[in-house]
């Protein structure tokens, strides 16, 4: 593991709380959140040596002195988002989901000039999110006004809807006006991110957001991608069973989040959440989650910023049910020193040696924004609640694959039109405009293009959906009864070919004549969706053998996940010696056997780089000041107050002894692989250490 400086902010949390020492988990920034009593606790975490951030909500928040008027003498109740019937839509007491109005963008412009005269680095505008039963508020009717320059229709009588546009308009008036005022003001260049729930679990939780246009805005620097436990433990059908399935979920989720990075040169921050949002659980299931979520972000190699804890304080002081109903607990020790090393491990995720293991085959599954529009169906549609809550006609699409040992990668539709070849990695597409919609012509041309060069494309779709009637380029002065008819025509088929694989230039299109979210419902429509991807796989050449195992060898770190509910579903033994990094004491693990649904994070023996006298394999603690040589080897060890200190080394020689502030310690010498492992009590403020040979 290297030493890595704070300003490469590859690890980060946010925090509503004043610095503790339980909560000094040794990240390289803090973004604080909120503007309550923002000097003190910029001045707090500063201290700490912490790169300061500051987020805020851009939908919600604590705004009540823009809601009564203090702000500008008007009250601003109007601008909450509202469903059917004056109903409205909340985050908590007097925190409305606002309508992203001109008026409210001033407001939080003036409320952010004080966070910047604070000395904040960069700042996160959070969750910019319309409810797709929203739409019927006075604000709400007003920008429709202005955006379409028409008078307002009800949401629920056209699939139409404009809150993108709204908040994309927003976010970029912030960013400008933003980046101004600390350029003249205070000679900074100022950041801002946009942290944003995944497109897949927006279009699930029936949420608006601008998702792939915020790539349009030239003063947004990056994104967090928000997936944790309480987005991906949702549950979806497969082969009609309906569960929580969090790891291939949290796998789909990172998979479409990055694709709103790749090739524009942004950052991307990965989140994961050691709890999450609901308290109800026990931390035994808190625990199995997150090293699912943490395991699917690894499995994309792409991305190697991480936040590793939303409120470590709820992490690290809050108590949570017992397993026997009994009352509440707060975390295990184990967990909370094998926590603190998983956290310092991602920040050495940046690796150039990068492989999948076996005869794995990666294979692209389109998904538009505009899935998230067509969540709720009109009035008197038949299928009005049909799939809503479990979004089966994505997941009928990917985990009928995924299961079966593809590596499924979400791509991002609308980037088509916006960067030339951003098709050109993938061999084979999977591709339904049944629960989505292409925005322009000029995307179904681009997918002809790539399939006429070779590619092979799936496309499943009956043309049942609702949504392909309403008013688009497909049916505007044209006739095309949906945009499938299109894409058809222009891959030189039929607009309804036969099912079955056409030719087309170079490539294929294989056509399967289904509703996808049945996929979903059916083990015998599952397995001809499959049998129909294998063919097409084997026109290029891929034999596709099932398996139930992925594993990613990123340098010495083995990324390692094992599918469940399949007939291949077995134990995959890996070869070879690991330190397991899921455990609390790292133990050394011979040719580990994973289980069936198990998932895992090792470090590979052999791949040490045994030319120096000493190595750190994984630590709970930031190090710093480190130093090897032939006689000794000393770091100071600065790990969260109240929590074990655990660390493993390599040794070329056993240690003839070992000091920890001062302190004589104990320590675990394993001959077979010239590792020790240390333990001692953690300090914030820093842990000498010394080991002498």
């Amino acid at each position: 593991m290297q030493i890595y400086d704070r300003h490469e902010e590859r690890t980060g949390v946010q925090e509503a709380h004043i610095y503790t020492p339980k909560t000094d988990i040794g990240c390289d920034f803090v973004m604080i959140y909120g503007l309550h009593d923002l000097k003190n606790r910029v001045k707090q975490w500063k201290n700490r040596g912490y790169i300061i951030h500051l987020m805020t909500g851009v939908a919600w928040g604590e705004y009540q002195d823009y809601l009564y008027g203090k702000f500008d003498g008007i009250d601003h109740h109007d601008e909450g988002q509202m469903e059917r019937g004056g109903i409205e839509i909340n985050h908590g007491k007097d925190i409305p989901y606002m309508v992203p109005s001109i008026s409210f963008s001033r407001y939080l412009t003036a409320k952010l000039k004080f966070a910047v005269d604070c000395g904040v680095e960069a700042i996160h505008l959070e969750e910019p999110e319309f409810w797709t039963r929203a739409g019927y508020s006075e604000a709400f009717k007003r920008e429709w006004q202005l955006y379409y320059r028409e008078p307002w229709q009800d949401p629920r009588s056209t699939p139409e809807a404009q809150y993108r546009a709204s908040y994309t308009r927003m976010l970029d008036r912030l960013c400008s006006e933003l980046k101004e005022y600390a350029l003249i003001k205070h000679n900074r260049l100022l950041r801002f991110y946009v942290p944003t729930h995944s497109l897949i679990n927006y279009s699930q939780w029936n949420i608006c957001s601008p998702e792939s246009a915020l790539i349009d805005l030239p003063g947004v620097d990056g994104y967090i991608a928000q997936i944790w436990t309480g987005t991906s433990r949702t549950a979806n059908n497969f082969e009609g069973k309906t569960r929580e399935r969090t790891f291939e979920t949290a796998f789909l989720e990172y998979g479409i989040m990055q694709e709103l990075v790749r090739g524009t040169g942004r950052r991307m921050w990965f989140l994961h959440d050691p709890v999450e949002d609901d308290p109800k659980h026990t931390w035994t299931d808190y625990r199995y989650n997150y090293y699912r979520t943490v395991t699917a972000s690894l499995l994309h190699p792409e991305i190697y910023h991480f936040e590793i804890s939303p409120w470590p304080n709820r992490v690290f002081n809050g108590t949570y049910p017992t397993a026997d109903g009994s009352g509440r607990e707060g975390m295990p020790e184990d967990y909370r020193t094998n926590l603190l090393t998983v956290m310092q491990t991602l920040r050495d995720m940046k690796q150039d040696d990068v492989k999948w293991q076996g005869d794995v085959t990666e294979i692209g599954l389109l998904l538009a924004d505009s899935a998230m529009y067509q969540r709720i169906y009109p009035d008197g549609d038949p299928r009005e609640k049909e799939g809503r809550v479990t979004f089966d006609s994505f997941y009928g699409l990917a985990l009928p694959l995924l299961k079966h040992g593809l590596a499924v990668r979400p791509v991002q539709l609308d980037n088509v039109r916006r960067r030339a070849g951003y098709l050109a990695p993938y061999k084979t597409l999977v591709l339904s405009y049944e629960f989505m919609k292409p925005d322009s012509p000029d995307i179904n041309n681009a997918i002809a293009g790539w399939v006429r060069d070779g590619g092979v494309l799936i496309y499943v779709g009956d043309g049942r959906d609702s949504f392909h009637k309403i008013r688009h380029w497909w049916n505007d002065g044209v006739d095309y009864a949906d945009p499938a008819e299109h894409l058809f025509e222009a891959c030189g088929l039929p607009r309804k070919p036969s099912e079955g694989i056409h030719a087309f230039g170079r490539g294929f299109v294989c056509y399967m004549d289904a509703y996808s979210a049945d996929i979903a419902r059916s083990a015998d429509l599952a397995d001809r969706y499959r049998a129909l991807t294998r063919e097409g796989l084997a026109k290029l050449g891929i034999d596709w053998k099932a398996s139930s195992a992925l594993i990613l060898e990123r340098g010495p770190y083995n990324v390692t996940a094992v599918m469940d509910e399949t007939p291949t579903s077995v134990p995959y033994t890996m070869k070879g010696s690991f330190v397991n990094l899921y455990e609390t004491y790292l133990p050394i693990v011979t040719d580990p056997v994973l289980d069936t649904g198990s998932v895992g994070l090792w470090y590979n023996l052999d791949k040490l780089d045994k030319s120096q006298p000493a190595e750190v394999i994984a630590t709970a603690a930031r190090l710093e000041k480190y130093n090897a040589t032939a006689r000794s080897c000393t770091f100071t060890a600065k790990c969260a107050a109240e929590s074990e200190c655990v660390i493993r080394m390599y040794v070329k020689r056993p240690p003839k002894s070992v000091e920890a502030g001062e302190v004589s310690i104990t320590s675990d010498y394993d001959a077979a692989s010239q590792t020790v492992l240390l333990r001692f009590a953690g300090s914030p403020d820093g842990t000498p250490v010394k080991i002498k040979f």
